[in-house]
């Protein structure tokens, strides 16, 4: 099975989340008034334990409104512990449950929640192009129930090959490592960033943790020089375990949140998460407060940080160029 194709299942299944669960509940903006507002928190990881670092951001983030967890506002917790396929009906158990707003953080959790309803407000965050995902019709005015925050585009991911580019100059085989179930947006701007930087690029897939050791074998064998992670919820959160995959089988990496380069990867160029995710918990408060989230502009990171590792440089035995190491936002020595 190529890659469109299996892509295209994908989004079969999570198209076929019913819509009827929402005509099962009316929104609760109809009901009576007086009563504490729901919020839907709709994530793919294991759990709030593994993330209380992010679920605590969101809070912080409606705290700035004036809504405080479990006192005026409750949060419902669904998590699809890295299976993609219970998203839609994690979604529309959401949707049962009458919340006022969902939040989705990521491409997947944001496409489930569309996909249950088209009228309670959804928030995303992390969303690759939310044009071309058509959550929003545009980034200055989102036209539907949908808004959030993106990660600036696929540029980033382009800029992010040639910041590897910088640090192993003689870089000419790339190890791009993806979840074949997210959004494939940046794949034609990885190929066309990669020949100008006259570099070969080659995928290799991961649709869960397990598949990790795999993938890495895989590039060496391959005769990569260095690995370029693509956006995704699981790769995030196994972030230490790429790091130590990284490590010992001595492949530079560069990921797309400050975290990568903390777990080991030499590098790391993107907006710090859990200032999204605050920054999300801020829109759903709005939202709560009556804003519409047509009419909320889909907001783009206010900074990316490039952070160096250079215990991980010396570890693989290279140089950072000091024109590198000056632009960088921290460097972990």
């Amino acid at each position: 099975m190529n890659r469109r194709t299996f892509l295209a299942g994908t989004s079969a299944v999570l198209l076929a989340a019913p819509l009827a669960a929402e005509a099962q509940q009316p929104s609760s903006r109809e009901q009576p008034g007086g009563r504490v507002p729901r919020v839907g928190f709709l994530g793919t990881g294991p759990g709030r334990t593994g993330a209380e670092h992010l679920t605590e951001a969101f809070r912080d983030g409606l705290r700035e409104i004036g809504y405080v967890d479990s006192h005026n506002v409750t949060i419902e917790y669904r998590f699809a512990e890295l299976r993609y396929e219970r998203l839609p009906d994690l979604a529309a158990e959401l949707v049962r449950l009458g919340v006022d707003v969902i939040f989705a953080p990521g491409d997947l959790p944001a496409t489930g929640a569309k996909q249950a309803t088209r009228t309670i407000p959804i928030v995303f965050t992390g969303a690759t192009d939310p044009v071309a995902s058509q959550f929003v019709m545009s980034l200055s005015r989102p036209g539907g129930n949908m808004t959030g925050l993106t990660q600036s585009g696929t540029q980033v991911t382009a800029k992010r090959l040639s910041l590897l580019k910088e640090a192993v100059p003689k870089l000419s085989r790339v190890a791009v490592l993806s979840n074949p179930m997210a959004h494939s947006h940046h794949l034609a701007v990885i190929h066309d960033a990669a020949v100008a930087l006259r570099a070969k690029p080659q995928v290799f897939e991961a649709r869960s943790p397990q598949d990790l050791e795999k993938a890495f074998v895989a590039m060496v064998k391959d005769r990569a020089q260095a690995v370029l992670l693509l956006p995704d919820s699981m790769l995030y959160t196994v972030r230490d375990q790429l790091g130590q995959l990284a490590l010992r089988h001595r492949l530079p990496m560069i990921g797309w949140r400050p975290d990568f380069a903390r777990a080991g990867a030499l590098m790391a160029y993107g907006a710090s998460i859990t200032a999204d995710y605050r920054r999300a918990g801020v829109l759903v408060g709005k939202i709560l407060n009556g804003a519409k989230p047509s009419e909320l502009p889909v907001e783009e990171p206010a900074k990316l940080e490039l952070i160096v590792n250079l215990r991980t440089a010396k570890t693989l035995g290279l140089t950072i160029p000091p024109s590198l190491l000056a632009r960088a936002d921290q460097v972990i020595q």
